[in-house]
């Protein structure tokens, strides 16, 4: 049965016609703070998009011969370009013109798995395309054809970047091992603790991700057959519930690391040791 034309009104600001809703003129009847919200996400995106940029290609202050104190967005470090000491991995590449990062090998594969993991989306869908901002806010736009068609349909290749992430992370992992040096043989500081919280955090949130909870456990039909899987899918599950907290949280220490490096490798502060 088909809802009476007279109540085929258009919603709000968006020109699209609903049966049975009310024709209002405000965009929203919401009196709160609504916007904060999107406005805090935009300034923090922005605000890490912009510093890992000029840190990405300013090529120096990235490496602590001392200690082994390597950034992680210069990790790793591949080319012939890189200082001498930082390429734990060897030089598969000569030298970079100064246009292209030395962390290019992976910085891509990095943006990637972060601008279509599902948390992102949903920040940056709100955020910055008003699809929609907030609850009971109206959005700008006249249609939405979700993510089936370009570009928002590239967002299907998640899973394969987070293949790639695993292998970053263990590239990370690598890099705090290799850290805990001094010139006079083993040896940690405060750098120590920052790179390896850091690692610690980048692994929890690479595994928290969607895509490594189908991994784990999304296609078995019976968990009783498999005990040991679903016992890392309920782990993973778990750690799934922080994944917008890890998100953010992540940001916050690899700008931490990666300032901490640049003061101790320029010069500008020591770095705190308790052994070596």
């Amino acid at each position: 049965m088909s809802a009476p034309a007279d109540n085929d009104v258009s919603r709000a600001g968006t020109g699209v016609r609903s049966p049975g809703r009310a024709l209002l003129a405000d965009r929203t009847l919401r009196t709160d703070r609504w916007w904060l919200q999107p406005l805090l996400t935009v300034l923090g995106l922005a605000t890490f998009i912009v510093y890992a940029t000029v840190r990405a290609f300013v090529r120096t202050a990235y490496w602590v011969p001392d200690y082994h104190y390597l950034t992680p967005f210069y990790s790793p470090c591949v080319s012939t370009s890189c200082v001498e000491g930082s390429s734990h991995f060897g030089h598969w590449f000569g030298d970079f013109p100064s246009w292209i990062p030395l962390g290019a090998l992976v910085l891509p594969f990095l943006l990637g798995f972060r601008l279509t993991c599902y948390y992102y989306r949903k920040a940056y869908y709100r955020s910055v395309w008003f699809s929609p901002p907030a609850c009971a806010v109206a959005e700008p736009h006249g249609k939405y054809s979700g993510e089936t068609k370009l570009p928002l349909i590239i967002q299907n290749v998640h899973r394969y970047f987070f293949y790639v992430a695993v292998i970053v992370s263990l590239v990370n992992t690598y890099d705090a091992v290799v850290a805990f040096q001094s010139p006079s043989g083993f040896g940690f500081g405060l750098g120590n603790i920052i790179i390896v919280a850091n690692v610690v955090l980048l692994w929890a949130y690479t595994l928290s991700c969607h895509s490594c909870r189908h991994v784990t456990g999304g296609r078995l039909k019976h968990f009783s057959k498999h005990p040991v899987r679903y016992w890392v899918w309920t782990q993973v599950s778990r750690l799934n519930t922080r994944h917008m907290q890890l998100a953010w949280t992540t940001l916050g220490t690899l700008v931490l690391t990666d300032l901490y490096v640049m003061l101790v490798s320029s010069g500008a502060i020591a770095d705190l040791r308790f052994v070596g």
